[in-house]
């Protein structure tokens, strides 16, 4: 059956619905553009202006920042309408950026990101949620489809700008070219978004404390990994998981959950799922490190080792298209074989980066069998979360994923961290460090998506 002429491509791209469906997917592409140009750029800034043993900081506290503004969305609904919620996010965007363009040191560079992440998830969040409130129900799917496409835009032109900026010696302005798309996406909102879309009077309310627990046993983690000693190390990771344990406890028993109910018990298929995805999204955050590691041990210029870096994008968004129409008698497969071949790139990474002689197109081959991994059982993953949740839960079930994959990268980062430096990534530094840090991250990290293998097997047997 044909759709509807009115849930065409054209009726979403055409006039009013045309203006307000770019600035929604503005407000995802300025958020993940500017994750791709930060990675691309960041082995040049550390060069410049210091700050080696906060390399992982970084990503770290952008998307625990990122966590905390998304969880903040709704609340911004409710109190200040779309549109002043809106312009909110973008205003405290747009100040992070500016911090970061004139950084003269590390310090001054994190507290930037914290910015950038605040306002970048509240946008992330936003237009998400907007999309139900100015848009026909026909039009749901391909609005959510034109905004998750942002990500793979993002791809391409993030490492563009960074890499094109480092590579000239100005990597300052590559935080400076993301402000007038700002500007322009600002006076979209201002013209298309009214001051409080269609719901005008929703009570909407955000678990507040079991996130700032979630964004904690993160922090905990990465300030250990800043500290020499492993006894510190474990004891930060000690407290990252009692506080990950409080916070189980406490959304056990709150009227309003965090995670619908099975989703902290690996014996139920919906906790299989939920681990799955954490454990799988960890595996791709040693993207992190991959354009300095490439940079200092491969030579590759900062351009090409952008785009080499986004190749686990790249990956998981292909293997995506490429599994999401498989049936019922192929998910199962799919469920197992995706981990296994994130497992076994991030292996291939772990013997072939460290060796300057390796051959870039094998690099590049294992790069984008990272992401693929994760691609291939991605869509299923999501689909099983929504069969396994219970019925009255499935929109907690649906807005925790994007939190559970927020919150693996931060504390995935974090870890990363951990092992670089831990492996000398600061001490000695230099060639040596780094290629005694890609043993480590690469080793530690393989475990994640081999981890995931088992749950996978189990998962493809309960017939959801």
């Amino acid at each position: 059956m044909n759709p509807s002429p009115s849930a065409s491509w054209g009726a979403l791209l055409r006039g009013r619905n045309g203006l307000r469906s770019l600035a929604l997917a503005g407000g995802v592409a300025v958020h993940a553009v500017n994750v791709f140009i930060a990675t691309t750029i960041l082995p040049s800034v550390v060069r410049d202006i210091g700050g080696l043993p906060w390399y992982a900081w970084n990503t770290t506290l952008f998307v625990a920042a990122s966590i905390m503004g998304s969880s903040c969305a709704p609340l911004g609904i409710r109190w200040y309408g779309l549109r002043r919620s809106f312009l909110l996010a973008l205003a405290v965007f747009m100040g992070g950026t500016v911090v970061c363009g004139l950084a003269p040191g590390m310090p001054w560079l994190l507290l930037g990101r914290v910015g950038q992440g605040l306002g970048g998830g509240m946008l992330l969040s936003l237009s998400y949620a907007t999309v139900p409130l100015v848009f026909d129900q026909d039009l749901w799917p391909r609005a959510m489809a034109l905004i998750s496409g942002m990500w793979g835009v993002a791809t391409l032109a993030g490492p563009a700008i960074g890499g094109l900026f480092a590579e000239a010696g100005h990597w300052r302005w590559a935080f400076w070219a993301v402000l007038p798309v700002c500007g322009l996406l600002g006076a979209l909102l201002v013209t298309q978004l009214g001051p409080a879309g269609r719901d005008r009077g929703a009570r909407l309310e955000a678990p507040l404390l079991r996130m700032g627990l979630l964004v904690a046993s993160v922090l905990v983690v990465s300030a250990a990994s800043l500290s020499p000693s492993w006894i510190a190390q474990l004891a930060g990771v000690a407290g990252g998981v009692l506080l990950i344990l409080w916070l189980a406890r406490i959304d056990g028993r709150a009227r309003q959950r965090f995670l619908p109910g099975g989703a902290w018990v690996l014996g139920h298929p919906l906790g299989r799922r939920y681990a799955m995805i954490g454990l799988m999204s960890l595996g791709v955050t040693t993207e992190v490190f991959v354009p300095y590691f490439l940079q200092v041990l491969h030579g590759q210029s900062p351009l090409h080792a952008g785009y080499l870096s986004a190749l686990m994008s790249a990956g998981w968004t292909s293997g995506t298209l490429a599994s999401s129409g498989r049936g019922p008698a192929c998910v199962g497969r799919l469920l197992v074989l995706g981990p296994i071949l994130s497992a076994a790139s991030l292996a291939g990474l772990y013997v072939f980066m460290p060796d300057p002689a390796a051959p870039t197109a094998l690099l590049a081959a294992l790069l984008l069998g990272v992401g693929m991994g994760i691609g291939l059982c991605w869509p299923h993953l999501l689909t099983g979360v929504f069969r396994a949740a219970p019925p009255d839960q499935q929109s907690i079930a649906s807005a925790a994923i994007t939190t559970l994959q927020l919150y693996a990268m931060a504390l995935g980062a974090s870890v990363a961290g951990m092992a670089a430096n831990a492996a000398g990534f600061t001490d000695p530094g230099g060639w040596q460090g780094a290629r005694q840090a890609a043993w480590a991250v690469y080793g530690v990290f393989v475990f994640a998506p081999a981890l995931a293998i088992r749950l996978g097997w189990r998962a493809r047997r309960d017939g959801i």
